[in-house]
């Protein structure tokens, strides 16, 4: 209890010899919070996060379910390059769940918590709106579970979002970027209604807070007092409101002195403004806050929202779970950031830390970073990571990113002759080899010798599928031209033919063409 705010490493060194001889000799006397060491809530959902919490993520898993969570916290120290304050900042590294976010936690609780409810039957399509991160945590988690999988996303947001989570086998339905994030929530209801899917409702499932109560939060705590170490500030932004509620009604509950603080876009500052967002009562009901519609109906979209580059974070109504979280009056205060900050925080995280973030992560960095300028001493300040940055490769965050070799790269490669490798060693052609080849090239009008996985030949095949022209191809390299080496000599007898050791080689005719540079610049 006498522990000191900031303890050196001697501290904390004889602090722990400390706890070690207590455990031994009065195991009973030392207790670190577990986990799971929350309020009574047998009604709750058994996830797999909360039944076990403690095992190592390098154990050995029956499922990628059973490595979400239980994330790193990596510190960075006061003066450096990346955090210039008096104070030291702690990342909750997020991007460090198997789908690559803080979202996998919710996609899991909600999943299980409707299974375990009996609102999703096996074999149910599940639809959600998302931004994208919830949107790859529920596809992977369906993909797991055998859920088909519906996700509807603004097409305003990036690409590697789709690919992603068609990658894992959803299907990906855009929208109307001028509609915002209603008229995702909208779409996902039309959806749920017309076809019998599960529609979780991630903006107001009190699932998706309740799994940051009972994981998230108490993973930071733990980390914390294991260290001897106190938590003087907790940053994060929202979105759903999941993660400021149940994390925010923890720290509450456990750790009463931490500061809870809360970013949204500087553009967009709707929990500043303190306008709500009013849902009106269905027809017919009395005006309680049970019998209100969901996030598909509500009097106006929210007056001061404007889009904003921090994807996952403010939609254009404030979701019920930030409502909440206001009326509980979980959080302390409310941080601004705008999006060029958010865009160099996150670049300063990757070039300086080796911490690849997206603009959201890179957003909450940035707030507190300008909050901790402002405090009179040191502090210890935590700040949530919600995903990290190959989600992001064709938005602004990467704009700057060349995909050439810049000046001063050419100058670099310049330095040196760039010596080229020796050729194939290719044996003798034989008469047998030489015949098979020209045999071949009869075969079709337009015959394509190839090598199987080389880009150049994928473009030369690419460019006649555009084109519908129909051709017979030939992987030399393939396997069943492994055996005595009968590749090679099919492939020497073709350079000696056509004096040519690149590949592709495609013929019209019987006669040899080129490439697929030439074949391209034919058809121009």
């Amino acid at each position: 209890d006498q522990s000191p705010k900031h303890p050196t490493k001697e501290y904390k060194l004889q602090y722990q010899q400390t706890m070690n001889l207590l455990e031994c000799f009065c195991p009973t006397n030392v207790h670190v919070l577990d986990e799971d060491d929350n309020d009574d809530d047998s009604s709750a959902p058994k996830t797999i996060l909360t039944q076990s919490p403690s095992k190592p993520r390098s154990s050995i898993h029956d499922s990628i379910l059973e490595t979400i969570g239980r994330t790193p916290i990596v510190c960075i120290p006061p003066h450096s390059k990346t955090n210039p304050t008096e104070s030291n900042i702690y990342l909750k590294l997020e991007s460090e769940n198997p789908g690559g976010s803080v979202k996998d936690r919710l996609s899991l609780a909600v999943i299980e918590w409707a299974e375990q409810s009996g609102k999703l039957e096996k074999g149910q399509t599940v639809v959600e709106a998302s931004s994208g991160n919830t949107g790859i945590g529920m596809a992977m988690v369906c993909a797991k579970k055998g859920y088909p999988y519906v996700c509807v996303m603004a097409e305003s947001f990036s690409i590697e979002r789709r690919k992603l989570m068609r990658f894992l086998g959803a299907k990906v339905i855009l929208t109307n970027p001028a509609h915002k994030g209603t008229g995702m929530v909208i779409k996902a209801k039309e959806l749920a209604d017309t076809h019998g899917y599960f529609w979780p409702n991630q903006f107001e499932n009190e699932a998706n807070a309740w799994i940051h109560e009972k994981t998230t939060g108490p993973e930071i705590l733990n980390a914390f007092r294991k260290d001897s170490l106190q938590i003087d500030h907790f940053v994060c932004s929202y979105g759903t409101g999941g993660t400021l509620l149940g994390i925010g009604n923890y720290l509450r509950k456990h750790s009463p002195a931490t500061k809870i603080h809360v970013c949204e876009p500087s553009n967009a500052p709707m929990l500043f403004s303190e306008i709500p967002t009013n849902y009106p009562p269905k027809e017919g009901s009395d005006d309680d806050d049970d019998k209100k519609y969901p996030s598909t109906s509500f009097d106006v979209p929210h007056p001061v929202w404007r889009p904003h580059l921090l994807q996952g974070w403010a939609t254009d109504f404030i979701p019920k779970l930030v409502a909440s979280a206001t009326e509980r009056k979980v959080y302390d205060s409310v941080l601004h950031v705008g999006g060029s900050d958010a865009i160099q925080a996150a670049q300063s995280l990757a070039l300086n830390e080796g911490i690849l973030s997206g603009t959201s992560g890179g957003g909450t960095l940035s707030a507190a970073l300008k909050f901790a300028k402002t405090l009179s001493e040191s502090s210890n300040i935590v700040v949530m990571i919600a995903d990290t940055g190959e989600r992001y490769l064709s938005t602004p965050l990467f704009e700057n990113i060349p995909t050439d070799m810049t000046e001063e790269e050419k100058e670099i490669a310049n330095s040196t002759p760039s010596t080229p490798p020796p050729p194939p060693g290719l044996p003798d052609a034989t008469k047998e080899a030489e015949i098979w080849v020209k045999n071949e090239v009869k075969t079709d009008p337009i015959v394509i010798f190839s090598l199987e996985y080389c880009e150049f030949c994928w473009t030369l095949t690419s460019f006649f599928d555009a084109l519908g022209v129909s051709y017979h191809k030939i992987d030399i390299d393939n396997f069943m031209y492994a055996k005595d080496n009968i590749g090679n000599q099919y492939r020497a007898a073709l350079s000696e033919w056509t004096d040519c050791k690149t590949f592709p080689q495609f013929f019209v005719d019987g006669v040899f063409v080129g490439g697929a540079l030439d074949a391209c610049m034919m058809w121009k």
